[in-house]
């Protein structure tokens, strides 16, 4: 597995606040949160960016979405809303290159995902 600190969390090498983890997938908070909700959901599955998903790992994609509603869910933020949010590649603002899924809630939201 490459060497990103996604990597190094699912190995347990650098700490994290996991807060979901599966077979397929590890869900920890931001350490820069840009909501006052901002976790991020990462398959344990090595795909550098939403380019490089292959259509046979497209339950992947599927995998993360269906987590972080199910976490939203989870936590109440249903009712007044959630944003979710992958960026592919860096004039998209990816600065981790393992593919993972930004959820942004507890506030609300400007139009780019910043809280108001």
């Amino acid at each position: 597995m490459p060497d990103t600190i996604f990597h190094k969390i699912i190995r347990r090498e650098i700490p994290a606040e996991i807060v979901f983890e599966d077979e397929h997938l590890i869900a920890f908070r931001d350490i820069a949160p840009q909501a006052p909700v901002h976790v991020l959901f990462v398959p344990k599955t090595d795909i550098a960016t939403l380019n490089d998903v292959l259509p046979d790992q497209a339950a992947i994609v599927g995998r993360l979405a269906l987590a972080a509603a199910d976490y939203a869910k989870q936590q109440g933020l249903d009712q007044d809303g959630y944003r979710i949010v992958m960026n592919c590649n860096g004039h998209a603002g990816q600065t981790v290159f393992q593919i993972h899924l930004h959820l942004l809630a507890g506030a609300p939201l400007g139009r780019f995902g910043t809280s108001r």
